[in-house]
């Protein structure tokens, strides 16, 4: 690029899974830089641009607690909706899971971490959108949803705010006499943190007086939505219809949200038309239980954990497997 950039400074950077950093950018800086970053053909990061605000939104890899919590929330809305005895296997197969897409709509270009679709025919509906914040500004995840319900007119917008506490200090690097005692080392550590799970579900998880996932401060749950006849320009910030508080430092707090977040129903699944249609009544989708949330929000901080250390181990294996198959010179 013959001008400098900031923006490319930034995507040029190393990004803590989960990140997202704001940058003043134009249209134009934001189409150069995006181009450049395809011609790289790299997944992440990736580049989003908010034209309300004129600036690009640069987003790290996903942790598995964000990616894992985005699938598995739609997941088990759509086991639920599937049990409804009026669905009938054809309406099932319609309903369409998505996950993160790349949408432009005027000169903003945003995305979602996962979407339900009805799929009738050529035609996609959107019918749930879901956005998953890790330690993300509140703001920001509001206007990601926001975007959703209003830009996009998805019919129900669900935010998912997950804020860990602190790790302290980056792990010393790891020194080994041989493969197999990294390997064996890494095993162990993996039933150690699988134990620390058992006891402690929302963190900390420690390990010779490292931190490797910190204490998860708070997760919060809302819905976003307007009314049928109500439109809303595509940047307008919505306010959460409704809010559930379900972890508080560490804890689990939620044990009264109810299971469809007094509010989500077939119809927010399934086009009106469709349910009309068929005689369906719009009865709620209870898809949200506490035995469920644990589960799957344990499953995911382990599946994040393990890749943290596998990562830092196979780096160590490499060097190793290197060295030992490397020439030697006489």
């Amino acid at each position: 690029m013959a001008d400098h950039s900031n923006l490319l400074d930034v995507v040029r950077r190393p990004l803590s899974p989960d990140i997202q950093l704001e940058v003043p950018a134009s249209r134009e800086e934001y189409e150069r830089v995006q181009e450049v970053l395809e011609s790289e053909g790299s997944k992440y990061p990736r580049l989003w641009y908010d034209s309300t605000r004129n600036i690009a939104i640069v987003i790290a890899a996903p942790s598995a607690v964000h990616s894992d919590l985005a699938g598995e929330l739609l997941n088990s809305i759509v086991k639920e909706v599937a049990m409804h005895q009026g669905i009938d296997a054809e309406i099932r197969r319609r309903l369409s899971l998505a996950t993160e897409r790349e949408i432009t709509r005027g000169l903003t270009t945003r995305g979602w971490d996962g979407a339900l679709l009805y799929r009738d025919g050529n035609r996609s509906t959107l019918m749930i959108a879901v956005e998953v914040g890790v330690s993300q500004a509140y703001e920001s995840l509001r206007a990601a949803i926001s975007w959703s319900v209003c830009a996009l007119h998805c019919r129900l917008g669900i935010a998912l705010s997950v804020h860990e506490g602190g790790r302290g200090e980056t792990p010393d690097t790891l020194y080994y006499q041989s493969i197999q005692e990294g390997n064996a080392t890494f095993h162990e550590a993996e039933e150690d943190f699988r134990r620390q799970l058992m006891q402690r579900p929302y963190g900390p998880l420690n390990r010779d007086g490292v931190i490797w996932y910190g204490r998860v401060r708070q997760v919060i749950l809302e819905t976003y939505r307007t009314q049928d006849e109500d439109t809303r320009p595509p940047e307008t910030l919505l306010h959460p219809s409704q809010s559930f508080k379900i972890v508080q430092d560490g804890e689990l707090v939620g044990d009264e949200v109810p299971p469809n977040l007094r509010e989500v129903v077939l119809e927010d699944c399934i086009p009106s038309h469709i349910l009309s249609r068929e005689k369906i009544i719009a009865t709620p989708v209870n898809f949200f239980r506490r035995e469920w949330f644990e589960a799957t929000f344990q499953d995911a901080m382990d599946l994040a954990n393990r890749r943290d250390k596998r990562l830092h181990h196979f780096a160590l294996s490499s060097f190793y497997l290197y060295l030992y198959n490397v020439p030697t010179t006489e």
